[in-house]
């Protein structure tokens, strides 16, 4: 059987192409899949699984109609879209998966994450991290009205694109030993995520073991996976352009 993971589509009303893109990757490239692994910021931005938002409803609905095919739909949370909640996964049909989480796939345990927690260099970032993982601060966001939600959500991003503007480049990328410490801990040799917006595969040396980083791509003109079958793990990528 074979499984396909995808992160970073950065779903938004403002990208149907994206959209379409990803309708048509669950219909055609993925039909008669065992398992289908979202590893993180699947949307752009996510206020609440009270969204009233056509997109959110219009995913929703593509996501159950693949699951009740018979695949399994699992949706890790990444930086855009941490508030995504049993609601929205029991509409879709997903179950929500924690970051990170190991599992068996093309043959190898691998670590699955989206890949923030990696990038430890990103100072300013792993303090709003800290802050928006808190469930104490989630449900004082999720008590406030949609609307209001929708501005402070809007503020975020323009001060999120304002600060990565200014950084080195380096800096948003992941830290090696971090990297490192992740697989250890877990005991692969195998690590899958996205976050960095920089798809490739990575060999390197663990403990005096080959080991391998395959970092999933974000969607725009084009669309990444990963497909895994019994014996291998392929990164893939095609023009999302009809």
């Amino acid at each position: 059987m074979v499984s396909y993971l995808i992160s970073d589509l950065h779903l938004d009303g403002s990208r149907p192409d994206v959209t379409r893109a990803f309708c048509d990757f669950l219909r055609r490239r993925a039909a008669g899949a065992e398992a289908l692994y979202i590893l993180g910021d699947f949307f752009e931005v996510w206020i609440g699984d009270d969204d009233d938002a056509p997109l959110a409803a219009r995913v929703a609905t593509e996501l159950r109609r693949f699951a009740d095919t018979g695949a399994q739909v699992y949706l890790m949370h990444g930086n855009r879209d941490f508030l995504l909640g049993q609601a929205f996964a029991q509409r879709s049909g997903a179950l929500l998966l924690q970051d990170p989480s190991p599992a068996t796939l093309g043959g190898r345990r691998v670590l699955l994450m989206h890949g923030d927690s990696l990038c430890t260099r990103d100072r300013d970032y792993q303090a709003f991290r800290q802050q928006a993982r808190d469930p104490d601060w989630q449900q004082a966001l999720l008590a406030k009205p949609l609307e209001e939600r929708r501005r402070i959500a809007a503020q975020i991003r323009t001060v999120s694109k304002t600060m990565n503007s200014r950084k080195a480049e380096d800096i948003m990328d992941v830290t090696p030993e971090e990297v490192e410490a992740a697989m250890r801990r877990y005991g692969v040799h195998t690590l899958i995520h996205g976050h960095t917006h920089r798809p490739g595969r990575h060999q390197l040396t663990l403990d005096g073991q080959a080991a391998e980083r395959i970092v999933l791509g974000d969607w725009g003109e084009l669309g990444w996976c990963i497909k895994a079958d019994q014996k291998s793990l392929e990164l893939i990528h095609w023009p999302t352009a009809r």
